[in-house]
């Protein structure tokens, strides 16, 4: 009994480190692409006059949509290099979440499978729901 009880354990320190590992891979993927895009966005128009920021201009519609990030991201737009590194970030949170799920389905944990199907689906909902894609 004592020997399955520090094997639970042990197995749960493994996950939660493993969950750090990917949180932690995410954002620091997310902010190197992120950086790059920027100092390839300052090489690119660093010295062009500064733009008026009395009025605000939203992003170009090329840039809201999964397809438009994708393709300024190989095309080696800064602009795109920065969106893509914005949607890493986004996603880092919903992978920790079904990395968790499949960990609680191993483990054969019902309650905190049903529970964090229900945490990832509001996510998805909130995140995705008002997306033109």
């Amino acid at each position: 009994m004592k020997k399955e009880i520090n094997a639970s354990l042990e197995q749960d320190r493994d996950v939660e480190k493993t969950v750090g590992k990917l949180l932690r891979a995410g954002v620091i993927l997310a902010s190197l692409v992120v950086f790059i895009g920027g100092l390839s966005y300052v090489f690119s128009f660093g010295s062009l006059v500064r733009p008026d920021y009395h009025s605000f201009k939203g992003e170009e519609s090329s840039l809201i949509t999964f397809a438009g990030i994708f393709k300024g991201f190989f095309s080696g737009e800064a602009k795109g290099i920065i969106q893509f590194g914005v949607l890493l970030l986004i996603l880092t949170p919903i992978l920790r979440i079904i990395f968790s799920l499949f960990a609680f389905a191993i483990e054969r944990d019902k309650l905190y499978v049903f529970i964090t199907l229900i945490v990832l689906g509001i996510i998805l909902a909130s995140t995705f729901g008002g997306l033109n894609i």
